[in-house]
């Protein structure tokens, strides 16, 4: 059975995924970010860059972008029939899984080269979506711009971070340790 959907109906599927992906997005961002901390003893002996914005940034700035980029997957999961929607879907889901472990590979393993590659796996991986996005509907793939932005930034900060601590920010071990020599 063919049919258009009426405009009512279409809203009301939009409304739907976004009080469903909306949230969702912004649960899956906060479980992300309690995979590691900067307030460890690591991180504060690390070397901050001069962009090193304030620590209190961090958490508005990623609310923010994460109730865009799950009103942005809504627009995209609510265009029923449109060519290219499950692509995108599945585009974004492999994104986002890299979003996710950047916090566990930098604070949490402490690796500040592994955390780059995630951020360069993020970035261009968030092209792609933004593209296929915008093959859907362009009102979501234009959401994610501030969100790139910002992936971008993250990227040169954690470059500078690599670039002022080569050493990784020492052992990766907070606890002392005494040598003995036989």
């Amino acid at each position: 059975m063919n049919f258009l959907a009426s405009k009512a109906q279409l809203r009301a599927s939009l409304l739907r995924w976004s009080l469903f992906l909306v949230p969702l997005i912004v649960l899956l961002g906060f479980l992300g970010g309690q995979m590691g901390s900067p307030q460890t003893a690591w991180f504060a002996g690390l070397a901050k860059p001069a962009i090193y914005p304030p620590p209190a940034a961090f958490g508005i700035v990623w609310s923010i972008l994460y109730v865009l980029i799950g009103f942005a997957l809504a627009l995209v999961v609510s265009a029923w029939g449109a060519a290219g929607r499950g692509v995108a879907i599945v585009v974004f889901a492999a994104h986002f899984i890299g979003n996710l472990a950047w916090t566990a590979v930098f604070f949490g393993m402490q690796d500040i080269t592994g955390a780059l590659i995630v951020l360069g796996y993020t970035l261009v991986t968030l092209v792609a979506v933004i593209a296929a996005f915008w093959r859907v509907r362009r009102s979501a793939a234009l959401l994610l711009l501030p969100y790139l932005a910002w992936v971008a930034f993250a990227t040169l900060l954690n470059y500078q971070f690599l670039a002022l601590n080569p050493d990784g920010g020492g052992s990766g071990s907070t606890e002392a340790v005494e040598r003995v020599r036989l």
